[in-house]
């Protein structure tokens, strides 16, 4: 590997690697020249794919990337009923609730929540979801409701934490807005964990409805504030869309029969909504 390596900066005519007896780190040209080389495998494994795409028949591998809590509550089910249909073609899930770079890492078909900004991938919209504040019963009986969003900054609210560490709570009704910075006993970056305690009755929470509308309809959890449409405090970038579920890829991966497959196969089993 060493004489491979000293082969290529001999052929470049620059260094690609830092050396010293702690170990190797990438030089700007190094840095610079593996940019470049994912590009150019990306682009071999999607003519690749398009080649086996040419008789419109799913086939092949298709990386899809997904948040975690969301794969696992609304996609794992329906897996199977793809997999029987495209028996053809090999299904890799990348589960994570990071925003992936789709070329670096090979995805074809991302999911994605909420707004996204604008951007050059194709997105088709799966449902629209919305978020609603909700407790359970025993605190609401306990605590009583909050009758308007400001009543928020003195109650106790579990809170899904941003990389930025905004907390608060952004309302909207009859066209106006109203920021609440919201604190309390518990914040974490799992949703699902935030359900729990909610349902236990730690406190006030803010989340979608595919991840409560159970709760919610087995009355598990009651929902507040119902007058106001509630989102999660960060401003929305301009040009964004409306939030919702949303299948992204890649403009080269129109013509890809598994990428058409697996979104449509999305799109029909969501067409009411996992969510109320």
């Amino acid at each position: 590997m060493t004489r491979q390596v000293d082969a290529l900066e001999a052929n470049i005519g620059a260094s690609l690697l830092n050396r010293s007896t702690r170990g190797l780190t990438l030089t700007p040209a190094g840095e610079d020249y593996l940019e470049r080389a994912r590009r150019i495998l990306a682009d071999v494994a999607d003519a690749g794919r398009s080649v086996g795409d040419r008789d419109g028949a799913p086939r092949g591998l298709l990386r899809v990337s997904l948040p975690v809590a969301f794969a696992r509550l609304h996609v794992a089910p329906i897996l199977p009923g793809f997999l029987r249909a495209c028996p053809e073609v090999e299904l890799e899930l990348v589960t994570t609730d990071r925003i992936v770079n789709m070329v670096e890492e090979r995805i074809d078909v991302a999911i994605r929540l909420g707004s996204l900004p604008s951007s050059t991938l194709v997105a088709r919209r799966l449902g629209g979801p919305r978020r609603v504040v909700c407790a359970s019963p025993q605190y609401v009986e306990r605590f009583g409701a909050p009758e308007q969003p400001s009543d928020l900054v003195d109650r106790p609210c579990l809170t899904f934490v941003y990389g930025d560490g905004d907390r608060a709570w952004r309302f909207e009704h009859e066209g106006a807005e109203e920021l609440v910075r919201v604190r309390g006993p518990l914040t974490s970056t799992d949703s699902e964990t935030l359900r729990s305690a909610a349902v236990a009755g730690v406190g006030l929470v803010l989340l979608p409805t595919w991840l409560v509308g159970e709760d919610l309809a087995a009355g598990r959890l009651i929902q507040v504030l119902a007058g106001s449409r509630a989102e999660i405090g960060r401003v929305v970038p301009e040009g964004a869309s409306p939030a919702g579920v949303f299948a992204l890829f890649q403009p080269d991966r129109r013509s890809s029969a598994r990428v058409r497959a697996f979104i449509e196969h999305l799109s029909a089993r969501f067409e009411r909504g996992p969510w109320r």
